[in-house]
């Protein structure tokens, strides 16, 4: 029950309130609220941890309603406001606290913009988030159109957690701030493709090399978390417009060689 899991259409979604998963969305909602507190009180660092908690939460409360059989409108339309104040509000606003807001020292023009960026960014995600719920039971679940809320809360909150950590402060990068956040914003209401990762069965068996690279990325997450996290987000942020820009190409020498061209996943 949210942007990056599956989701049955509303209408067949039962009308009644379940405990188990909204434990979980709350505590998502609660991680968001937390993330804010603590940006107001200077401690950055720990804001962008449990924005990733948040995530882990999120990912779970979906999970926990299917194999529980817990599924309800109030859940799904309850994850949607959770998902708006963990990913959107919250990330915009720590992120204005703990950058943008030195935008103001430049000049006034360069402070509107610093705020502004902040704004975007979380009106992006409230577009995302609403666009992703009119799709549900018709867009490809193997792809999601955008980049997921999730995604672009993990990228933000990462570079913080990266800066953080390596003790780059705020002001230092506030152009590079304001540009990520812009960059987050854009991408989540772009037609982009990103992999959803849905159609991965943890069930079936898999060769003994994937075991030693999971191992290895527990290794490393051990080593420096915020790093590898922000790598791998990074990383996942830009294989949307290389996705699109493969098909794209692909389409492009389909119609060229006088073939079909098969329907995009959007």
């Amino acid at each position: 029950m949210d942007d990056s899991n599956p989701k049955p259409s509303r209408k067949n979604l039962s009308k009644g309130i379940f405990l188990l998963p909204n434990l979980f969305t709350t505590g998502a909602l609660f991680a968001g609220f937390y993330a804010i507190i603590a940006a107001m009180k200077g401690n950055f660092e720990i804001a962008a941890m449990v924005i990733f908690l948040a995530m882990i939460l999120d990912g779970l409360d979906g999970r926990v309603a299917r194999m529980t059989n817990t599924q309800s409108a109030f859940g799904a339309e309850y994850d949607s406001l959770s998902d708006m104040v963990s990913f959107g509000v919250a990330p915009g606003l720590v992120m204005y606290q703990w950058s943008l807001v030195y935008l103001a020292n430049e000049s006034s023009l360069w402070g509107k913009l610093g705020w502004l960026a902040a704004f975007i960014y979380t009106t992006s995600t409230a577009l995302r988030l609403a666009r992703f719920n009119t799709q549900i039971g018709v867009a490809d679940k193997r792809y999601f159109q955008g980049l997921a809320s999730p995604a672009a809360a993990a990228v933000v909150m990462g570079a913080i957690w990266v800066c953080e950590t390596y003790g780059i402060t705020g002001e230092e990068v506030k152009y590079p701030a304001l540009i990520l956040t812009l960059l987050a914003g854009a991408l989540m209401v772009t037609r982009f493709s990103y992999y959803s990762f849905k159609d991965l069965d943890m069930r079936k068996k898999v060769p003994f090399v994937a075991v030693l690279v999971v191992m290895l990325v527990f290794v490393f997450l051990s080593i420096e978390a915020s790093t590898v996290l922000f790598f791998f987000f990074i990383v996942y942020m830009s294989s949307g417009p290389i996705i699109s820009l493969f098909r794209w190409n692909r389409k492009r020498q389909r119609l060229q060689a006088g073939e079909e061209p098969p329907q995009d996943p959007e």
